[in-house]
């Protein structure tokens, strides 16, 4: 098997798809029955983002290759066999591969969907695999979110259980220690940015300079300012999905933004021309859309103080001592869980409820009042870089 990867050439319906995942056999023939899933999967069905794209082409590259080198057929659904197709490769990716139960997850998942695909299309008589009733926990209704009642599921048997681990995040001595070990300018405003607003990893890197403002300057009185996230607006910004959202950031946050602006970023600006971004990179260029590289920056900056740490981890981090210090507030009139589901753009509330979980096994309950203290930990630090910078030499 061959997994190519589309150039911008690559047009449906005049639409050009670069990077793109193509299925070919060894005779370089097309693997027609998986790239008609892959058009109908990842263009017009479920998955809304081009970052699926890698891991649904590799999981049925990997896939095919296991069938082609096991001489098995894709559908030969009722093989008679004691063991299933799915079943067979699920070993394999576990006893061969020794791949993490995650992934394992993950690949037989798409692996599952494109049979479901198949069936619809005739090309095979059945699925191999079965839907079983399982006890999983969740909530029951809409308003109940704190329920934690177990419900009867059907749940596809092909696919191993998830024994799903709460989200890590950063305590206030943690975020602390982070902060100290960021001497860099340019990477600590980024780390400002994650922990007060939550921003997933590529709505950092993309995120516009256009929509930074001296709230001062605009007349803006209010203490939190609303921000649109719209990729449709031409200021480059990526959404998952590409979904458009609100955001709130506290009129400090966007006053020290503006700060960098004025103060510290142009010595990265004035590298290069491409100056859509907010965060730079050395050479003046923006981080890839994909944002890999800031996990880098912020993996190296945790490791100095003992910290294991990347992106992701400061997103959690801004939810749940949000969610937190929501909960102990109950005078502000909302409902903590539907403003943090918002405020992340998780498309359910069922995503956001891993946060309330999270904060009912918190042992600490004297968790200080978030934003304050960051404004804090950072108002010094941060300017005093700026003012050095602003030295003459």
């Amino acid at each position: 098997m061959e997994l190519l990867w589309s150039s911008e050439d690559f047009v449906i319906a005049g639409q050009p798809y670069e990077g793109f995942p193509i299925l070919l056999w060894d005779s370089m023939a097309s693997c027609i029955e998986a790239n008609q899933f892959f058009r109908y999967y990842l263009l017009r069905g479920a998955i809304g983002s081009k970052n699926s794209w890698p891991s649904t082409g590799r999981a049925l590259y990997d896939f095919f290759s296991f069938l082609q080198a096991h001489d098995l057929d894709w559908r030969d659904v009722d093989r008679g066999e004691e063991i299933s197709l799915l079943a067979s490769y699920r070993k394999y990716c576990k006893d061969t591969c020794g791949l993490a139960l995650s992934t394992t997850r993950q690949r037989l998942t798409y692996v599952c969907a494109f049979y479901k695909f198949a069936l619809d299309k005739h090309w095979v008589v059945r699925l191999p695999f079965n839907l079983e009733e399982r006890i999983v926990k969740g909530k029951t209704s809409f308003l109940d979110h704190a329920s934690a009642r177990g419900r009867m599921a059907l749940v596809n048997d092909a696919v191993p259980r998830n024994h799903k681990s709460l989200p890590k995040y950063l305590r206030m001595t943690d975020i602390k220690l982070l902060l100290s070990a960021t001497k860099n300018p340019h990477h600590r405003i980024m780390i400002q940015l994650a922990l007060h607003t939550g921003l997933r990893r590529n709505e950092l890197a993309t995120f516009p300079v256009t929509y930074i403002f001296d709230p001062d300057k605009m007349g803006r009185t209010e203490r939190n300012l609303r921000i649109t996230l719209d990729p449709a607006d031409g200021s480059g910004m990526q959404t998952k999905g590409g979904k458009p959202r609100e955001v709130l950031i506290s009129r400090k946050v966007m006053s020290d933004l503006y700060h960098y602006v004025s103060t510290i970023r142009g010595e990265r600006a004035n590298l290069s021309n491409q100056h859509n971004s907010l965060l730079l990179n050395q050479v003046g260029a923006p981080y890839g859309d994909d944002g890999k590289s800031l996990n880098r920056i912020i993996g190296d900056i945790g490791k100095r103080v003992g910290l294991k740490v990347h992106t992701h981890t400061l997103r959690h981090t801004y939810a749940t001592h949000t969610l937190a210090n929501l909960q102990r507030q109950p005078q502000y009139g909302l409902d903590p869980l539907i403003f943090l589901q918002r405020q992340l753009g998780h498309s359910s509330v069922q995503t956001t409820i891993v946060y309330l979980h999270l904060i009912n096994e918190m042992a600490d309950r004297a968790v200080l009042a978030y934003d304050d203290e960051l404004n804090q930990m950072t108002d010094d630090s941060l300017w005093d870089d700026v003012r050095n910078l602003s030295r003459p030499i």
